[in-house]
């Protein structure tokens, strides 16, 4: 890899990378950097933890410093860096201000959750460097609280996230306040047919850049799954974390409610934990991030609201609760280990229900989940009661064994269809009558 003083950077990013310990590139950044420095459009593919921020704030930066700034007291916006999630705006603005800071760039981040007028008045001085979730921006254009009409770069972050959260319509209304001469970059974990066809319609002959293999997850990801039913996945989940003393676990539910009931249950175990999802309250989900990343709670328990702006340098594993509906999901989530070349372990549990989902994951990465044989309870140390409630087919209590307590499902046999809420409610009042 080629070092950081081998690019045409000026001295006071130098200076900055230096004090930052910024020395060797990683692959992304070698090959992007060159490239938006020269103007062009890209098109990058690049797993999460590859250092991609610095692979276009940093040119970015350098490209703003060369030109004049007519109004030193106001900044207009000349680039905007477009994110999906509040976490990756602000984790992307945090790291672009303190690349900027020796050349006094302004950076701002903008997005939803928080008091619009607070937002506001941030941009009271404006910013050289806007970061944005595509909702709040849009609301600020419309109001014509932000102009948009000196805007040079426009970078799309996660790009393949935020077309599945359904920004595309926000997204082609923002373009529309932007100038169409302009350089753009569009930044994707990963690659398929709904990412390429949008990129042909937002870049200018491209230059396309992919630093591993397609839709792969990097290869310092231990990968692990256990066959479990559902009833079973707290009881399970308890016991690993407390017979193996994880710290620093991200746990990963497809649902808010479910990230609530999983974080009650680690509670009620005396499990140090905290649940983040988009009905927090910024002020909450910004907290419990904190606090986690301080080693202060051993274990996060989130919705894939998290999976895009949580960066932790030595995260040492990820749990997938339930395993994502959505194949490019499970990339994401587990991409948050084994960051920056260190080893990370990502768990799964999967039950009989999520098959198919297991099916679509194994297909993008074109790899076989190894499934690993449920440890063992020891006797006396079960604590159905508090958490599980696991109960037998005939709705009567399990017996507390060790053997009987983790039946590994089978994923071949056809799980039963739930009922629905209704004849859940007809059956209950003809049982009670």
């Amino acid at each position: 890899m080629a070092a950081f003083d081998q690019l045409a950077l000026c001295p006071e990013l130098q200076y900055t990378l230096q004090q930052l310990g910024y020395q060797q590139m990683t692959a992304i950044q070698e090959k992007a950097i060159p490239v938006i420095l020269a103007g062009r459009d890209v098109l990058a593919q690049a797993q999460t933890g590859t250092g991609k921020t610095a692979g276009f704030a940093l040119p970015i930066i350098e490209k703003l410093q060369q030109s004049v700034v007519a109004d030193h007291n106001y900044h207009q916006v000349r680039a905007l860096i477009l994110t999906p999630t509040r976490e990756l705006a602000i984790q992307v603005a945090e790291k672009t201000l303190s690349y900027g800071e020796q050349l006094g760039m302004r950076v701002i981040a903008v997005y939803g959750g928080v008091r619009f007028d607070n937002q506001i008045r941030k941009m009271k001085r404006g910013a050289d460097i806007l970061v944005a979730t595509p909702g709040r921006l849009l609301e600020m254009l419309i109001q014509k609280k932000i102009s948009l009409k000196n805007l040079q770069i426009l970078v799309f972050d996660e790009a393949d996230r935020m077309l599945d959260l359904g920004f595309i319509h926000d997204i082609n209304r923002i373009m529309s306040f932007a100038p169409k001469q302009r350089q753009t970059l569009l930044f994707s974990a990963t690659f398929n047919e709904k990412i390429e066809n949008w990129a042909q319609q937002v870049l200018n002959s491209p230059l396309k850049i992919q630093v591993a293999v397609k839709n792969s997850v990097v290869k310092e990801v231990q990968q692990i799954a256990y066959k479990v039913g559902n009833n079973s996945k707290e009881e399970l989940l308890c016991h690993l974390i407390k017979s193996g003393n994880w710290q620093q676990t991200l746990v990963f539910t497809r649902t808010k409610r479910r990230a609530d009931k999983v974080t009650a249950a680690l509670l009620a175990e005396g499990i140090n934990a905290l649940a983040i999802h988009g009905d927090k309250l910024q002020k909450e989900r910004i907290t419990a991030l904190t606090e986690f990343s301080n080693r202060q709670i051993d274990v996060l328990v989130a919705t894939d609201v998290a999976a895009r702006g949580l960066d932790i340098a030595a995260l040492p594993r990820v749990v997938n609760f339930d395993l994502p509906n959505q194949p490019e999901a499970y990339i994401h989530r587990i991409g948050r280990t084994a960051r920056a070349g260190k080893t990370g372990q990502a768990i799964s549990f999967v039950a009989p229900d999520e098959k198919a989902y297991l099916q679509e994951i194994e297909l993008l990465i074109v790899k076989k989940l190894q499934f690993h044989s449920i440890p063992m309870l020891e006797k006396g140390k079960l604590s159905s009661e508090k958490i599980a409630g696991i109960k037998r087919a005939n709705n009567k209590p399990q017996r507390k064994t060790a053997k009987a307590h983790f039946i590994a499902p089978d994923l071949d046999k056809p799980s039963k269809p739930a009922l629905r809420p209704s004849l859940i409610s007809t059956k209950a009042k003809r049982k009670k009558t």
